[in-house]
């Protein structure tokens, strides 16, 4: 009896093994069994009982429910009183299996500007079992999903020992810590398969201090007392500085020095 191919742990459908006595007296039947290497993966029902009457036959029935991948065989041992016992029928069949990896399993985009995308990293998905993998679907979920992004090549399946890249991008819409996890669903042992996304959003934050300056009376054409104004970067990152200048309706009345440079 050959099972083909049949995914490990399920149980194949039954096949029948049919038993005849062709003799002119009783079979007498003493055990129905099922031995060889791999043993324990085939299992045998039957309603032979212990005696099957001359011209009469019954049925056993095997099924195959292979405990690891690859080729897998046993037999069927019915010990009677006929010659020639005991009667043998070979089992045999192929436990076939999905194994996924991915790699790496978490991904770390480090510090990247609010707003602005960074560039792409690359997760590996690895079918290294013996059948085909079937992936229903590829999806970030979690605390900031929508602030990672992905594209693939796996298509719907990935052939056995194959693999395929899933490409990674971080857009952070806010500042501080984002987090979510990519998810690949598929027909593999452990499914689904997550990669942990983390990344930092930067955003540069300005303050001035005071945000007005009175300078009372002066004479026409002499100077004030220089009078300060604090600027302050309180973001989570570097504030750069473009320029420093005067404007208004009169700004030639009014000069400025700083020790700014172009960031704080």
């Amino acid at each position: 009896v050959a099972f083909g191919n049949q995914s490990v742990g399920a149980t194949s459908t039954a096949q029948a093994v049919s038993l005849s006595n062709s003799g002119s007296s009783a079979l007498s039947i003493s055990s129905i069994a099922v031995f060889g290497t791999n043993a324990s993966d085939f299992a045998q029902t039957n309603n032979c009982g212990i005696s099957v009457a001359a011209g009469a036959n019954c049925t056993i029935s095997v099924t195959f429910t292979p405990s690891a991948a690859g080729s897998r065989a046993a037999a069927l041992a019915i010990t009677d009183n006929a010659a020639g016992s005991p009667q043998s029928v070979s089992l045999s069949g192929t436990g076939i299996s999905t194994v996924a990896n991915v790699s790496p399993s978490s991904v770390a985009f480090g510090n990247q500007s609010v707003g602005a995308t960074s560039t792409s990293q690359v997760v590996t998905l690895t079918n290294s079992g013996n059948s085909a993998l079937s992936a229903t679907s590829i999806a970030v979920f979690g605390t900031n999903a929508s602030d990672f992004a992905q594209t693939n090549n796996c298509g719907s399946s990935v052939a056995a020992g194959a693999n395929c890249t899933i490409s990674v991008t971080f857009t952070p819409s806010a500042s501080g810590s984002r987090t979510a996890s990519l998810s690949i669903s598929d027909n593999a042992t452990g499914s689904p398969q997550t990669v942990s996304l983390t990344g930092t959003g930067t955003a540069a934050v300005v303050s001035l201090s005071p945000t007005s300056l009175a300078f009372a009376s002066q004479t026409v054409g002499a100077t004030s007392a220089a009078q300060p104004i604090t600027l302050t970067s309180s973001g989570n990152a570097a504030l750069s500085i473009s320029s420093l200048a005067l404007t208004g309706t009169n700004p030639s009345d009014f000069a400025q020095t700083n020790n700014c440079g172009a960031s704080v």
